[in-house]
C-alpha cells in the first residue's frame, strides 16, 4: 500500500533532522518501486500531416517541424530523442510562450513551466539585453531524478524526465536540486483567490471565487488532472515538453505560440530534422554546462 501525501507531511513535522531522514526513510521503504515505461510498437503513432502539402524548401519551420514529429512518432519512444533548441537572437521576449504554456496546462498562480528570463551584456553605453526562455532543460544526468524518495519522476526511453502525481509527496527535493529552478509546487491556488477579498461585493468577480475555467482539468501527461479533487495540488510540477501534444501529433505549445520562430523541437536521431541540423551550429551553447547535467535544450546566441 501506498503512503499519502498526509502520511507523508505528517512524519515530516516531527521536529528535528534525525527524525525527519527516518521519516524520509519510512516512506521510501513503503514505495520502493519505479514505473515502467511503455516501449516497443504499442508506443507508435502514426500521424498523416498536411498530405496534400508537399515538402518545400520554403515552408514555414512550424511545418517542416510538424513533419519532423510525424516521423518521429512513427519510431517506438526508445527510439526518440527530443531536442529543444531556442534562438535568442530571434526572441523578442514576448512571453507569447509563458503565456500559451499556462492556457495549455491550466497552470494555476506560482506555478510556471517556461518563464522567459532578461539578461543585460556589455558595457555602457554599448549594453544589449537578450532573451532566455527556460523550460525544464530534460537533463540527461537529471540531478532532480535520484533525490525523490518515491520515485515520483524519472526519465523516459524519449529523454523527458516526468513527474507521476499519484506518487508524489511534495516533500520538495527535486525543486531543491534543480539547478536551474525548473520545478515549482502547486500551493492550491488559484487566479481569482485574491480577487475574491474585495471590500464590497459590487467588487467581487461575476463568477465567483475559483471560476468555472480555473476548474477544468488539466490534460498533462495525457490524463485528466481535477485539481478539485487533489493532484497535482501539493505536487512538484514542471515542464514535460508537452507530451499529451505530442501523442496526437501536436508540436509542444510554446513552439507554436512563438511568433519569431525561436523555438525547434524535434528528434535528435533523426539526422534529417531540423534541430539535428541546428545542434550542429558552431553558436549554441547549453545553460549551466559544467554542472555535467547535459541538458537537452540548448540555446544559439
Amino acid at each position: 500500500m501506498g503512503a499519502t501525501r498526509r502520511e507523508f507531511l505528517e512524519a515530516g513535522a516531527i521536529i528535528g533532522a534525525g527524525a525527519a531522514v527516518a521519516a524520509t526513510a519510512a516512506v521510501t521503504a513503503r514505495l520502493d518501486h519505479r514505473t515502467t515505461d511503455p516501449v516497443g510498437e504499442e508506443t507508435v503513432r502514426h500521424i498523416d500531416v498536411l498530405p496534400s502539402v508537399p515538402p518545400s524548401p520554403k515552408e514555414d519551420v512550424l511545418i517542416r517541424m510538424q513533419r519532423d514529429l510525424a516521423r518521429a512518432m512513427a519510431k517506438p519512444v526508445e527510439q526518440r530523442r527530443w531536442v529543444m533548441i531556442i534562438d535568442t537572437r530571434k526572441c523578442v521576449g514576448c512571453h507569447a510562450c509563458t503565456v500559451g504554456c499556462v492556457a495549455e496546462n491550466h497552470l494555476p498562480p506560482g506555478v510556471v513551466y517556461r518563464p522567459v528570463v532578461t539578461e543585460e551584456y556589455g558595457e555602457y553605453p554599448h549594453v544589449q539585453i537578450r532573451f532566455f526562455p527556460r523550460p525544464c532543460m530534460q537533463c540527461d544526468v537529471p540531478p532532480c531524478v535520484p533525490v525523490c524518495p518515491v520515485h515520483a519522476t524519472w526519465k523516459r526511453p524519449d529523454g523527458v524526465v516526468v513527474i507521476n502525481y499519484d506518487r508524489c509527496i511534495g516533500c520538495g527535493y527535486c525543486i531543491t536540486a534543480c539547478p536551474y529552478n525548473a520545478r515549482s509546487r502547486d500551493l492550491g491556488e488559484y487566479w481569482l483567490d485574491g480577487a475574491a477579498e474585495a471590500d464590497t461585493p459590487s467588487e467581487l468577480p461575476i463568477l465567483g471565487q475559483n471560476a468555472p475555467w480555473e476548474k477544468i482539468p488539466s490534460n498533462e501527461y495525457a490524463k485528466s488532472w481535477d485539481r478539485t479533487k487533489g493532484s497535482p495540488v501539493g505536487n512538484a510540477r514542471k515542464c514535460h515538453f508537452c507530451l499529451h501534444r505530442l501523442e496526437v501529433g501536436q508540436l509542444p505549445m510554446c513552439v507554436t505560440t512563438c511568433i519569431g520562430r525561436a523555438t525547434y523541437f524535434g528528434d535528435a536521431n533523426d539526422p534529417d530534422s531540423l534541430v539535428s541540423e541546428l545542434m550542429a551550429a558552431p553558436n549554441v551553447i547549453r545553460l549551466l554546462e559544467h554542472l555535467g547535467t547535459e541538458p537537452r535544450v540548448r540555446y544559439l546566441i
